[in-house]
């Protein structure tokens, strides 16, 4: 049984229209920490039926990271889809639609033939911009409609009448046009909601009624100024902004979405105070991405709304865990290992879960059955106390180790690792050991568990390649009858991360070596000079190619250490191939020299 509400509009609203714009200045004094007034009125939680999600990832999201691709727009677009669009849960997905790539994108993601979540565009509230999403064939589209002073006056440098008649003007374009319009209205939370905003909205109910198209509304709080506490005033209260629009300018729940952003970290709690009061749509991106501080996380509205709902079905949790993974490994972003639902460690506990507790009871520290959920694992902190037991766990979970390749905590490698952690807590160490200080002990002790990262490591090499065996390639010259190449000498001295370099003639004969560990120097004797190579992939593909080369990792008979060969063509002045020169990088030197780069990259 449901209580019967009518929320139909009490006020006749007529426009404020103000000389001076209205800048709540007790709220916002700009050189202090803004204000929350309140002023004892409360009004009564109604939750919207139903309680849906609408995702704007690849438009404010792209707004706070480097472009996604058309491939990893339609990537993500299958992932949002999975988990709430089969059910309806996330109803929109808002595009850019300017560029080429826009476009392009808009195209692939179409041809999925998914209903949720609809593809729906975003514009400037101008005609030409309109005219692009007629073009495009778009049956809603989202247009920014400011409303607060701050963007009518100080940034258009208009009055409110002139304001909404631009607007109007351009939404009954896109009704004429067949066109649901979503009106942005931008800042609303430091906007004049009875002198401004309802009167709009009032006016686009009546266009509403006149075209027989709805006529949406995005309440925007641009800078985060939203509070959900009971009591509070306009503009800052979240559920009187929510019950204005329902109940005093009869604008259906179902045509109103929540826009937040988490400058005063509320973007979640002022989300779901919409949805409780009435708003039936709540904007948000994957992991909160958005301009500045990021929006609502979808993956975050996906739990509350499983929790108010009692829904399970409603989305496909484990989905969660494939787009935290994704982001780190196809967008090369680096999640804090703490952040909620996808951190590597979020579930864990800094005073460290160990694996007897974990064996007794996972209930007692865990927040629900994260593997029947997210499909992962309750992950351990490795301490001093972890033992060989706890060390192993840790691998085989963390890294995700395939049932048939896990370690015990009888493996030799594991033993290494947990002496030298202990040997950490013997030398006075208090904290506890990071995931990446641990996967770097795993990469030295058994690097054979990270395959999966050979690419990873080639890409390495090809950044070393591109600034040093390039430019060696540049400074040697071939010269027939000569025995003596002082250019691979005085290049180990400065790259002592190569194993052994060498030059061949164009026929895969060698011309010179130099072996950087003289105690290497014996097994390498069975390369003299005069040696033919003309058989290796690392002197044919160059050959062929004229680019450089660098090869899968493969276990060197010489030395019996995992290595990878980076090779490169040495050219005359007539860019005619003379011949090729190549360096073996051991595997160690190379995650060490990794290391050493993304260490560079972060100080950058």
């Amino acid at each position: 049984m449901s209580l019967l509400h009518l929320n139909r509009p009490v006020t006749r609203f007529s426009l404020e229209n103000r000389d001076n714009p209205e800048l709540y200045r007790d709220f916002f004094p700009y050189s202090k920490v803004s204000r929350i007034a309140f002023d004892d009125i409360h009004v009564m939680p109604r939750p919207a039926d139903p309680m849906f999600i609408t995702d704007t990832t690849f438009r404010d999201g792209q707004q706070a990271r480097p472009p996604y691709s058309v491939k990893q727009i339609c990537e993500i677009y299958d992932m949002l889809h999975m988990l709430g669009g089969m059910s309806g849960l996330i109803r929109a997905s808002e595009f850019f639609m300017y560029s080429d790539k826009d476009r392009r994108a808009i195209e692939a993601c179409r041809a999925k033939g998914y209903k949720y979540p609809q593809i729906t565009g975003w514009i400037r509230a101008n005609e030409n911009d309109l005219k692009i999403a007629k073009d495009m064939e778009f049956t809603e589209v989202g247009m920014l409609t400011s409303v607060s002073d701050y963007h009518i006056h100080l940034k258009l440098g208009l009055d409110r009448e002139k304001a909404m008649e631009n607007y109007l003007r351009v939404i009954e374009k896109a009704l004429e046009w067949g066109i649901t319009p979503r009106c942005h209205f931008e800042d609303i939370t430091r906007a004049d909601i009875h002198g401004f905003c309802l009167p709009f909205a009032s006016r686009l109910m009546e266009l509403s009624r006149q075209s027989k198209l709805p006529v949406k509304i995005r309440l925007c709080d641009t800078m985060g100024y939203g509070v959900p506490y009971p009591g509070a005033t306009l503009p800052r209260s979240v559920p009187r902004i929510v019950r204005a629009f329902t109940d005093e300018a009869g604008v259906p729940g179902g045509w109103l979405e929540w826009h937040g952003h988490n400058d005063f970290h509320k973007v979640l709690v002022n989300g779901v105070t919409a949805w409780l009061y009435g708003c039936g749509g709540v904007n948000g991106t994957l992991l909160g991405f958005g301009e500045r501080t990021g929006n609502s996380p979808i993956e975050a509205l996906i739990i509350e709304y499983i929790s108010l709902t009692g829904e399970d079905d409603a989305a496909n949790t484990h989905i969660i865990s494939e787009i935290g993974e994704y982001f780190e490994r196809e967008l090369d972003y680096r999640i804090p290992d703490n952040y909620p639902f996808v951190g590597k460690d979020f579930n864990a506990t800094s005073a460290g879960i160990h694996v007897d507790g974990l064996n007794k009871n996972e209930e007692i520290y865990n927040i629900f059955d994260t593997r029947k959920i997210l499909n992962r694992a309750v992950p351990i902190i490795i301490t001093d106390k972890s033992g060989r037991a706890g060390v192993a766990y840790w691998i085989n979970n963390y890294l995700r180790v395939p049932q048939e390749r896990q370690v015990s905590k009888a493996h030799p490698a594991v033993g290494k690792i947990y002496t030298r952690i202990m040997q950490a807590y013997d030398e006075g160490r208090t904290t506890s050991f990071s995931n990446q200080e641990m996967t770097k002990l795993v990469k030295r002790y058994l690097p054979e568990l990270f395959v999966s990262e050979f690419d990873s490591l080639k890409k390495v090499a090809r950044q070393l390649a591109s600034s040093i065996i390039l430019k060696l390639a540049n400074e040697c010259t071939i010269v027939p009858g000569k025995s003596e190449y002082p250019c691979l000498t005085d290049f180990v001295r400065e790259y002592s991360f190569i194993q052994y370099l060498y030059l061949t003639d164009a026929h895969g004969t060698l011309l010179a070596s130099v072996i950087t560990d003289p105690a290497y120097n014996d097994k390498y004797q069975e390369l003299p000079i005069g040696y033919d190579f003309s058989n290796r992939q690392w002197f044919q593909r160059p050959m062929q190619t004229g680019e450089l080369h660098v090869t899968d990792l493969y276990q060197s008979q010489f030395t019996g250490k995992l290595i990878l060969t980076v090779s490169a063509p040495v050219t005359d002045e007539n860019d005619d191939i003379m011949g090729i020169v190549g360096a073996d990088i051991q595997l160690e030197e190379l995650l060490n020299r990794k290391a050493m780069l993304e260490d560079n990259e972060k100080g950058d």
